[in-house]
């Protein structure tokens, strides 16, 4: 039982945890605290507001969280039941609460949570500095806080990207209620380049990768292209060695030998060791130059004259002569 309720404790200190670093994920993205002619709420009212985003791949619900302009929160002293009363709670009730991934709320300063969910009673006063923070449902954590310099009208006070740690001042036209903070429509590519690497830190290590991968390149091709070149000096240098040239014309003679033997097998001794294709090949030639008139004529017709001399006379013959 004992070991039981362990695992059961330790499953609710986990998900305790899980649930910190979902809330972490909430940040105060926007305020605009002296509002004349930008958002108007349900009730056609120009009011103060603040956006909430989820900077998070996975949904979160922000119901129960707390909002408060009190710096009081700040005394570790208080109880939690004093804190609560300087602060406005988020309510339930309402699928709005539910932020999904890189998504956006809404809360509207000095209203009335009676009339919905995005109107909280923690007021803003226009033309003064103020302090804005966000707390966990435990009114314990603090989750994200900002302190907005005084602004003029239907200025904002934003990070310059959701998430972002800068914060800067949004004129009129630039404010974005809801949306993501930093929305360029046809931004050219310097452009980008230039907003997300203002100091060229980037550009210039990826050049310098790409210049040294160039050199390795061709180090490495120039590094085995002079290997290869070597070993083909060193093949043409060993072959004028008289050694080495000797060898090559006793395998060249050998192969040769080789030959004659195969074809006398084949053919038998007549043959000479000579291929029928080239004795074929000779008499084509002989053919060929003997129609074109270029071969000796020849009538293969010897004839031999006899011619008596004394050298063959018999003895008797010339003792009859005389």
């Amino acid at each position: 039982m004992k070991k039981i309720s362990l695992a059961l404790f330790a499953v609710f200190v986990s998900s305790l945890s899980v649930f910190g670093q979902g809330a972490r994920n909430i940040k105060i993205n926007e305020v605009m605290t002296n509002n004349t002619a930008s958002i108007v709420d349900e009730y056609g009212r120009y009011n103060g507001w603040l956006e909430l985003s989820n900077i998070a791949y996975s949904s979160y619900n922000v119901r129960g969280m707390y909002i408060t302009t009190n710096r009081d929160v700040l005394k570790k002293e208080l109880t939690v039941p004093q804190r609560i009363a300087m602060m406005s709670v988020i309510p339930n009730g309402d699928e709005r609460t539910l932020l999904s991934a890189r998504k956006h709320l809404i809360l509207y300063f000095g209203s009335n949570p009676a009339e919905g969910m995005q109107h909280l009673t923690v007021k803003a006063e226009k033309g003064k500095a103020l302090w804005v923070a966000l707390y966990d449902g435990n009114a314990v954590d603090l989750i994200d806080s900002v302190t907005v310099p005084a602004l003029a009208p239907n200025l904002s006070y934003a990070r310059v990207k959701d998430g972002a740690d800068k914060w800067v001042v949004k004129t009129a036209d630039e404010v974005t209620p809801g949306s993501n903070n930093y929305i360029h429509v046809g931004e050219t590519k310097i452009a980008k380049l230039k907003r997300e690497d203002p100091h060229g830190y980037g550009i210039a290590i990826l050049s310098m990768g790409i210049v040294f991968s160039c050199l390795a390149l061709l180090y490495v091709f120039f590094r085995l292209l002079g290997i290869f070149m070597s070993h083909k000096q060193a093949l043409k240098k060993a072959k004028d060695i008289t050694p080495v040239n000797v060898a090559v014309k006793a395998g060249e003679k050998l192969v040769e030998t080789g030959h004659k033997t195969k074809v006398i097998l084949k053919d038998g001794m007549k043959s000479g060791g000579v291929d029928k294709e080239v004795y074929i090949a000779v008499i084509s030639m002989a053919l060929k130059q003997y129609q074109d008139n270029v071969h000796d004529v020849e009538s293969n017709i010897i004839t031999i004259k006899p011619h008596h001399t004394m050298w063959n006379v018999h003895l008797e013959d010339t003792n009859t002569l005389v």
